[in-house]
């Protein structure tokens, strides 16, 4: 019986962990297996999923770097929706999805994730496009394909992606009791930023300083203060009102710096103003900016409660701890 040639070269994830100054640890030695081993054909693929800060995204970019003659791409989850719902409106959802793909072949998408019925709307139609043109998809999630959309009044109509994606997609699950993110010592970018308790270390801003900054739509949003790549927000502000990753996208691509000071306690937060900073710490970790937090430490668990739900309860916000836990 013929055996299935290795998608990669062996040893690839060795090396590039040596090079890297560790070494691959049980679990994420078994998943390097499973990759190495991947059938990337037919629009087949892999939905590598665990718990935050295992090495996901790492093992993600090392498959990827030892392709050889294939055509990729890499998207991360909210610029990727923030392009395709652009595209949507302008050119329509079959021709949007096409100039995103391009002639790739094997689509590599990182903290695949959805809490919005639209975007699994747009998903559902990128999943059966991939089908369609034979693409292959990898992603990396912190949630099983079960826990895709997890809101019960829209789970159950979008189970049909659910299965189609179990379906094409070898599900491998990369476990372990460590959060290799608490063990980093790197300080730039988005871990030189602070957490304090309070602003008084800080250059806090004269109430002469508020301005509008602009959003996408027309819309804006008041600032404390702008001052060049800096820009400072207060919690309510910023996240008690619709404001989307599209936003902070726009944002960040002009200020590099950010604070954002009042922060209260998690359980005197809305849900969905919990949800908002978590995919706020999201952008500014994927564009590695700097963001300094003043006010309540809501790296470890708070379990007062507000009316209308359970801050704790929002799905991001294990993945967002593990990233606060870099600032100093």
């Amino acid at each position: 019986m013929r055996r299935t040639p290795p998608t990669i070269v062996p040893g690839t994830f060795e090396r590039a962990a040596a090079a890297a100054g560790f070494q691959l640890d049980h679990g994420q030695r078994a998943v390097a297996d499973r990759l190495a081993a991947a059938t990337l054909r037919g629009g087949g693929g892999v939905y590598l999923w665990g718990p935050v800060g295992r090495g996901k995204t790492w093992l993600m970019d090392t498959f990827r770097g030892g392709l050889v003659g294939r055509s990729t791409r890499r998207v991360h989850f909210h610029e990727f929706f923030r392009q395709l719902h652009r595209l949507t409106h302008e050119l329509g959802i079959e021709r949007a999805l096409a100039s995103l793909l391009g002639d790739c072949d094997v689509l590599f998408f990182d903290e695949f994730h959805v809490h919005d019925v639209g975007d699994g709307a747009l998903l559902t139609r990128l999943v059966q496009l991939l089908g369609d043109r034979g693409v292959a998809l990898v992603v990396t999630s912190n949630y099983p394909p079960d826990g895709l959309l997890p809101n019960p009044l829209f789970h159950d109509w979008f189970l049909p992606t659910i299965a189609e994606l179990t379906s094409r997609l070898d599900v491998i699950e990369l476990a372990g009791d460590r959060d290799y993110r608490l063990g980093e010592r790197t300080r730039g970018g988005f871990a030189s930023g602070r957490y304090l308790p309070d602003a008084d270390a800080l250059d806090v801003p004269h109430p002469h300083e508020r301005t509008a900054v602009g959003l996408d739509a027309g819309r804006a949003i008041t600032a404390r203060a702008v001052r060049g790549e800096l820009v400072w927000f207060d919690f309510d502000d910023l996240c008690e009102r619709p404001t989307s990753a599209q936003d902070y996208l726009g944002l960040v691509a002009i200020h590099r710096r950010w604070v954002v000071s009042g922060v209260p306690s998690i359980g005197r937060a809305t849900p969905d103003g919990v949800q908002r900073f978590c995919t706020l710490v999201d952008v500014l970790h994927d564009r590695d900016a700097s963001l300094t937090v003043v006010g309540s430490d809501w790296r470890t668990p708070d379990r007062t409660h507000v009316d209308g739900g359970d801050p704790e309860a929002v799905p991001d916000l294990a993945r967002a701890r593990s990233r606060l836990a870099l600032l100093r």
